[in-house]
């Protein structure tokens, strides 16, 4: 079992930055799963917004948030972070930490063993 608990949400200008946290604990450590970020605006489906491999070797991103966010994860502090800059108001929603057993580049909504609870980011001037 794995408990995930983001943090680092808020409101932000457009233009502005945020850095989401991701803190792990349980029996497995997060150095077992591929970790990600996912995101839910009102109204719409959960999306995909980044992956990052066990040993941080790889990342992905979707193409909305390439050259923005940055994906990292620190396995001995058993945590995840989204650096997100140059946020613009479509970035607006909430934001859920994941951990897989997939591969982190099929990373998707319907293989995510643990979800988090979420965070919220809202981008308006």
């Amino acid at each position: 079992q794995v408990q995930l608990v983001e943090s680092g949400g808020g409101l932000v200008q457009p233009g502005g930055s945020l850095s989401l946290s991701c803190a792990a604990s349980g029996r497995t450590r997060i150095s077992s799963y591929a970790m990600g970020w996912f995101r839910q605006a009102p109204g719409k489906e959960r999306e995909f917004v980044a992956a990052i491999s066990r040993s941080a070797g790889s990342t992905y991103y979707v193409d909305s948030v390439k050259d923005r966010f940055t994906i990292s994860r620190d396995n001995a502090k058993n945590t995840v972070y989204l650096q997100m800059n140059s946020l613009k108001p479509e970035d607006t929603a909430v934001y859920y930490c994941a951990a897989s057993g997939a591969p982190a580049q099929v990373m998707g909504t319907r293989n995510i063993n643990y979800w988090g609870k979420g965070t919220l980011v809202t981008v308006s001037s």
